[in-house]
């Protein structure tokens, strides 16, 4: 099957890609380095509708199909991934809304998300439970027509400066899949708190531990059935998973850039590093890696544009995307040497930034591990 981009999406690529290196890359530097993100941007982003752009446009979205999203990802993962990941969780956090939430949610908090009034999370990860759903011990009471929640989150991207926090907890005493509800929770609301925390990688997506102590929520904050949230959970969680390939192929392009050029005007032993047999061959490695994982990831995309959920292929996209990414950089950090080992170089924070794409929306075990029951093991 032959495939190339039409010239809608060649447009659109050429736009967001404009966007990002007028507006975003001059922003980068500092944001990594005090560990802030740009809040401005998300109303900017609102304004241009570059925030939730897969939403139809009476959310204030742009309504534009998967593979546009994950051009979108990429481009914004070309230039940082940090500050990606802060805004494709406008989407990611608000996609359960999206699609269970009543036509009062969808109104108020993805028309917020997409005009970039309100910033969103999602919290899901605890203490001691990561990829494991099931394991979340955060609970939901139901108390006089709201629901009073305990417990705490970890490593929730957009934490500290979340106004609404996604947030999944358990709704019944028995434990399992079908007792785990999905709740809207205001981040002013008392008994709130987020703790910020410092990472390697992702340093401008501010991320925080999340304590929730007797935090009341509303019974309309309530997303979809009351135990229904497992379900939710999974669907939003396995179309992430092609957004985060798409940000971190992004990170891939733009260490493989880099390092081409560096190339071009590098001497090793007197001659251009680009003529050296070792870093030819790394390279070419690289376009072809990059090239693979981009292609896999438009397939998912097209997948569920046609009406269909990938999950297997999901799994597969987001396993090579990631790994893929760790590769490169890791190639690129050898090809760079000592220059690629200060912090003025952007080799070292692309390194940085794939480590955590192996981890995130999944991680590279639980990816196997669903490859391998898919094909009978």
């Amino acid at each position: 099957m032959d495939f190339e981009l039409s010239e809608e999406h060649k447009e659109f690529q050429k736009h967001i890609r404009s966007f990002v290196e007028l507006e975003i890359r001059p922003l980068v530097k500092e944001s990594e380095d005090q560990e802030k993100f740009p809040t401005k941007l998300f109303q900017r982003m609102g304004e241009k509708k570059l925030l939730g752009v897969s939403y139809p446009v009476e959310y204030s979205g742009r309504g534009v199909d998967e593979i546009s999203e994950c051009i979108y990802s990429e481009e914004l993962g070309r230039v940082c991934c940090g500050i990606a990941t802060g805004l494709v969780l406008q989407t990611i956090a608000t996609y359960p809304i999206y699609v269970f939430g009543t036509s009062e949610q969808k109104e108020k908090f993805i028309g917020e998300a997409c005009r970039g009034e309100k910033v969103f999370s999602f919290a899901l990860t605890e203490p001691n439970a990561g990829s494991d759903v099931q394991g979340i011990e955060t609970t939901a009471v139901r108390s006089n027509g709201k629901y009073v929640i305990n417990g705490s989150k970890m490593f929730i991207g957009n934490g500290p400066i979340a106004d609404y926090a996604l947030v999944a907890a358990y709704v019944k005493k028995e434990r399992g899949i079908n007792g785990i509800g999905l709740f809207i929770v205001d981040t002013k609301t008392p008994g709130f708190s987020a703790n910020k925390l410092h990472k390697l990688g992702n340093r401008s997506n501010e991320s925080a531990e999340l304590v929730f102590k007797d935090v009341e929520v509303p019974e309309k904050d309530v997303i979809g059935k009351e135990a229904g949230g497992f379900s939710h959970l999974l669907q939003s969680l396995k179309r992430g998973r092609f957004i985060v390939a798409a940000r971190n192929i992004g990170v891939a392009q733009a260490s493989f850039e880099e390092c081409c050029e560096y190339a071009k005007v590098k001497l090793q032993n007197g001659k251009l590093k680009s003529k050296s047999q070792a870093v030819r061959f790394k390279l070419a490695e690289m376009a072809t890696l990059i090239a693979a994982a981009r292609l896999m990831n438009y397939q998912v995309a097209w997948l569920y544009g046609s009406g269909r959920i990938p999950s297997v292929e999901a799994s597969m996209a987001k396993l090579f995307s990631t790994e893929m990414a760790q590769w490169v950089t890791n190639e690129a950090m050898d090809i760079y040497g000592e220059d690629g080992n200060t912090m003025e170089s952007n080799v070292q924070r692309y390194f940085r930034d794939a480590r955590a794409g192996t981890i995130v929306e999944g991680s590279s075990e639980i990816q196997h591990t669903v490859i391998a029951k898919e094909i009978g093991l």
